[in-house]
This record gives structure tokens, sequence and C-alpha cells, in this order.
């Protein structure tokens, strides 16, 4: 977090300037200034500088009389759920009260007064669902907290509302920070919320289920382990070595914290694989820890520590402790659990995770991780039994994006119970796929044009075409790129053909894509236009009578929406109907107009059934007539007709 935004410039704003500024504030920086319109970057060498500079110059110092803005520079991929808050009243402080323990036995309650901020508790609530927030050590006067959000949506608002907002007469400062866990290489899914300490763990490897009802969902539950921060640089090795070598090894992911609470003893460490290879990888490090510490003569034990969801604490001790004792007995281990109330320095309010310590062998503990996991596992299996969740993704596909499947797509949790969700898991296999489409049948290709601007072409293709035939695969849809209608043409017109599910992803890379490569400003929202064609015969359904229609859509979508009037359909009878917006804006309005065409669809293919039954129901009338009348040609017919009495009575013809 040492890479600088600086806002608010004026065009005339030179590197010099700002060279300046830093050098006149005692500020070093490495490298030189990127200086763009209205905007510049520049390193520091290190997080404490790069605070310095936050705290120093923004706001406070005027270049070319525009007061500059000041903040860490995040990529797209890495802006989700994590924002840093600054200048918090030093004064304020936080109330909690505790249950305590000693083992499995209740001693009651404690209040404790941890120096943290009440008022912020409530004020951070008010945006969404706070997971985690810790203070961050500065040499200012007011506080810094990072705080991480359930979902980036509601980081995004918290950011929206708090930047500027004035607490007990101090003025908010509000950023985004790096997320680790939402860095993720394209061909993994778009990192999704996770709750309550557990992460994305990427595509699901080969030979998963891939969604199938009743699966396997123990290796949902990543091995969260406590290392010693002197220990990191070994674990990692020389270039990654040596991490490499365990992931390829255990066929795993692994995710080292080293980012995350700074200054810490200890950093956390994430280890997503299959039961079998958490359980080698977590004896690896603890071989390579242990020969680090004799190398260097670390005196200290260096026990098994064991990150779980206090969910699970629980029934993992059993009842009077009986679980817990049995597993010490049948490892030879000695183990404890921490009480919430004893990790107030990374505030456990918001931190419901539980550290379990093994001390042991490295034999011995590595049973003992395999035991304690195993149990950690069959919780987490027993509680999604207990979970019905289909039908919560069928109402938010309904409601939310018609004809989009949110099931395949991963977007949205399974639920919200604290446990994570299976939905996060990745790219799911072609038989999920399928599940939830509506009428039961499969989904029906479809063509956007979404305009972008001309001079990020070269970035959405990529060196050679790399990028685009990736994000190709990615998506599972066709993505071209037409050619400039003119020379000095602005705009670019990318062609994407594929399901909704695709759409999706494509239009979503595109969009992060032009962010992370600052084709918009930090604080600028992206916004661009889609084109979707549409039968002229359905148009004035999507405008409907006196524009009522797609007023409605407008207002519900929050996109532009516009059928321009006069057109001259084309050779398939088709009219354009133009879409601007952000991501989820461009995308609610592309499905509630697909809604309306299928509607209309549905109307055409019941009015056509219908004809087609008068039509029958005619020719088999007029057949029956002509059958009649051929058999009453053959002269042995009798008729009956009116005799003088008006009683009917027989003639032969």
């Amino acid at each position: 977090m040492n890479k600088l935004y600086i806002g608010n410039l004026s065009d005339s704003v030179s590197p010099v300037d700002l060279e300046s500024i830093f050098n006149d504030s005692k500020i070093p920086y490495t490298g030189s200034f990127l200086v763009k319109a209205g905007y510049a970057f520049v390193d520091c060498p290190d997080e404490n500088w790069a605070m310095k500079a936050i705290e120093t110059l923004s706001g406070k110092v005027e270049v070319h009389g525009k007061l500059i803005e000041v903040e860490h520079s995040v990529p797209k991929r890495q802006r989700s759920r994590k924002i840093q808050i600054r200048n918090i009243p030093p004064h304020l402080q936080w109330e909690l009260t505790v249950d305590l323990y000693c083992g499995p036995l209740s001693l009651g309650t404690q209040v404790v007064f941890i120096p943290c901020w009440k008022v912020l508790d409530s004020v951070l609530a008010q945006y969404g669902s706070v997971e985690n927030c810790e203070q961050v050590n500065t040499d200012t006067e007011t506080a810094v907290v990072n705080v991480t959000y359930s979902c980036k949506e509601q980081a995004r608002l918290a950011i929206e509302k708090l930047n500027g907002f004035q607490l007990e007469g101090y003025t908010l400062k509000v950023a985004y920070i790096p997320d680790e866990l939402a860095d993720l290489p394209m061909p993994h899914s778009p990192v999704m919320p996770t709750r309550r300490g557990y992460g994305h763990r990427g595509p699901q490897r080969q030979g998963s289920p891939g969604g199938a009802a009743g699966q396997n969902h123990q290796n949902d539950i990543p091995l969260r382990m406590l290392v010693p921060t002197q220990f990191v640089g070994a674990i990692i090795g020389k270039e990654g070595a040596t991490i490499r070598n365990i992931t390829k090894q255990t066929q795993s992911k692994i995710d080292i914290h080293r980012k995350e609470n700074a200054g810490a003893s200890e950093k956390p460490i994430t280890i997503h694989a299959s039961p079998e290879g958490c359980s080698t990888a977590c004896k690896i490090i603890m071989e390579i820890m242990q020969k680090e510490a004799q190398d260097t003569k670390f005196t200290d034990e260096i026990p098994l520590k064991i990150l779980a969801h206090n969910n699970f604490v629980g029934r993992l001790i059993g009842k009077e402790g009986r679980n817990l004792k049995k597993i010490e007995q049948d490892t030879d281990t000695k183990i404890t659990i921490s009480p919430c109330w004893l990790r107030l320095q990374e505030l456990t309010l918001y931190n419901p995770e539980r550290t379990i310590t093994v001390k042991g062998s490295i034999e011995t503990c590595g049973k003992a991780e395999e035991e304690i996991m195993k149990k950690i596992r069959e919780s987490y299996e027993s509680d999604l039994s207990a979970m019905n969740v289909s039908s919560e993704i069928l109402e938010l596909q309904a409601h939310l994006l018609p004809g989009l499947n949110l099931n395949a797509l991963g977007l949205f949790p399974a639920s919200t119970s604290g446990i994570p969700s299976p939905s996060t898991l990745g790219v799911p296999s072609a038989a999920a796929a399928t599940n939830y489409l509506p009428y039961g049948q499969q989904a029906e290709t479809e063509t956007v044009h979404l305009f972008i601007p001309a001079m990020a072409v070269g970035a959405i293709i990529g060196k050679m075409g790399q990028h685009i035939k990736q994000l190709s695969r990615f998506a599972g849809a066709s993505i071209k790129i037409a050619p400039p209608e003119t020379p000095d043409a602005k705009e670019r017109m990318v062609i994407i053909t594929g399901p909704p599910e695709a759409q999706f992803k494509a239009q979503g890379r595109i969009y992060g894509k032009l962010k992370e490569e600052n084709f918009f400003g930090p604080k600028e929202e992206v916004k661009l236009e889609a084109h979707i064609k549409v039968p002229s015969y359905a148009a004035g359904r999507v405008i409907g009578k006196g524009g009522k229609t797609v007023n409605e859509l407008q207002n519900l979508t929050s996109a532009e929406v516009v059928v321009p009037r006069d057109q001259i359909p084309d050779e398939n009878d088709e009219v354009i109907v133009k879409i601007t917006g952000h991501f989820y804006a461009c995308q609610l309005a592309q499905r509630k107009i697909q809604e309306i065409l299928a509607q209309v669809k549905r109307q055409q293919q019941m009015q056509q059934q219908k004809n087609a039954n008068a039509a029958a129901a005619a020719a088999a009338a007029a057949a029956a007539a002509s059958a009649a009348a051929a058999t009453g040609g053959g002269g042995g017919a009798s008729a009956t007709v009116p005799g003088p009495s008006g009683q009917p009575q027989s003639r032969r013809k």
C-alpha cells in the first residue's frame, strides 16, 4: 500500500510541481511522478511514508489554486470490500461485553473498554455488515482504522456516504485499500463476498462434482493457520520457490496474508485444498518453521495454531469437553482454545475466529490437525444439510436479473447464516449451468454491442490477442472488436455473443479492465453504452404507452434506456435499443428488456398456436362437410323433411 493516487489536479500541473510539494513536506518518493489529465501516481518507499503523505498533503496543500487529494492507489481488481477511514476523533472508545470461559465452563460476563470507537460502530453498521475492523498505528493525533465489509457494494456505499462525514467535529476521510482475496487471475470467477474468515477458493478442481446436488462440501472449508511473522519469508522462499513447491506437491492454493495486521507478531495463512492436501501442506509448513527456528537459534516452542470459526468451536469441544479430550488422548497432544475476548487487539467484535493451539511433535500435531479439521468439516456439513437455498436463488433470479442463472454464476452466497457459501467456489460445471433456467429451456444466445474508448482497444485485446482470447474462454462467449467507423473514431464497438451468463461475465470483465487500466479516474464510475437489437414489432412494447415502460425501466435500473425514433429496421426487421450506465445498471436493463421480448415471443407463439388450432378446426369442418356432400350424391340416401302437418317424414331422393 505504498503507491499513491494524487487527484484534483489542474491540467497545468507538471511532475516538477509535485516533486516540489513532496520535497517541501520532506516526504520521500521513489521513481518519477506519472501525471495524467487531472490526476497522478507516485510510489513511496514504504507504507508508513505513504500514510504520512496522505495525512500531510490530502486536502491541505494547494497546487495551482486547487486542494489536492492524496490516497492509496488501489487496482480495480483489489478494490473490493476493504476501506480505510482516517481522521477519526481520538477521544472515542468502544464498550464491549464479553463472555468469560475457562474451557467449556462459563464464568459470567465482563465489560471491557477497548481503545476504539463506540460511535463509529453504529455509523459503520448503517452501510452493511462489517466483518473486521482493526486500528492502524500512525503517528497522527487522530485515529485510522481498516474496515472490511461483507461485500463490495457495501464498501462502495460506505465510501460514498462517509467521505467528508462529520463525526464529533472531525471530517472523516475514506478510501479503498487493497483486498488481497479480490486479486485473482482471469480464469477465476468474480470475487464474491465471503463471511467470517473464509476466503475465496478459486475454481473447482478437476473431478469435482461442480454443483451437483448432494455433493461433498468438505473442500469448502480451508485450513487457516497462524504462523510467527519471522518465519513467513522462509515459508515463501526465494522468489516464491518454496510456496510454489508446496502448492504443487499438495495441489492446493495457499494465501499468506502478509499485509494484514501490520506489525503483528503472527500472520494468517489460508490453505485451500482437499482435507489430505491441507494436512500435508500443514506438516510441510511446520517442518519449514522448525528448520528455520534451528537455523536462527529460535528457542521458543512453535505450536500449531489453527483458526476456526466460533460457530464450530462448541461442537469441536463437545459436551463437558469430551471431544477435545479424546483428540488430545488419541494424538498425544495438548490443545487449548482461546476465548474470543483474548483477541482484543484484533477487535474481535468483527472477528469471530478462535485460535486453537496444539502442542506436541510435528507428527502428533499433524494428527491432531486432521482430527480437528475433520470435526469442523462435519459441523459445516451438518449446517449445510439444514439449509434449503433453492427458493432463495430462484427468487433472486426472478426479481433481480430475470433469465440470468445466478446460481451458475456464483454471484450471491447461498445463505446468510455465516457459513461459507458453496456458490463462491468458482466457475461451475456445465451441468450446474443448466439449473434454474426459466420454463425449463436452455438460455438463448444474445448479441450485445458494447462501446469502449478507442484508446482502450489494445488493453482489451492484449499482447498478441492473449487477453481477449482468455476473456472469451472465461466467459464462454464470442468476443470481437469491430473496425473503426472512421479513422478518428473515439469509440470502438465490441461484439459479444453468448447466453446471459456469458454476457454478464464478459461485460463485467471489460468494465473492470477499463477501470483497472485507468481509462476512468479513481473516483469516476465506468459508464458504457450498449446496444441490443429487438424486433421492430416489439419496440413499442419496450417503450410502452406514452413512454411508460421505458421510464419505469430507467427508474428501476438507473440506466439510460433510449429507443431512437424514426429508425429504419435492418434486413432482419430489427431496431436498436441503446442502454447507458454502470455495469449493474446496464445488466439489469438488458435483462429486463430481454424479459419483455420473451413475453412478446410467448404471446406470439400462443397467438400462432391459437390461429393454427382455429385453422385446423376450420379445415376439419370443411373436410367433414365435403365428406357429407360426397356421401349425399350417391342416390341411396334419405333426407328428413317436414311433412304437411309440420311433423318430420322421410322421403327418398
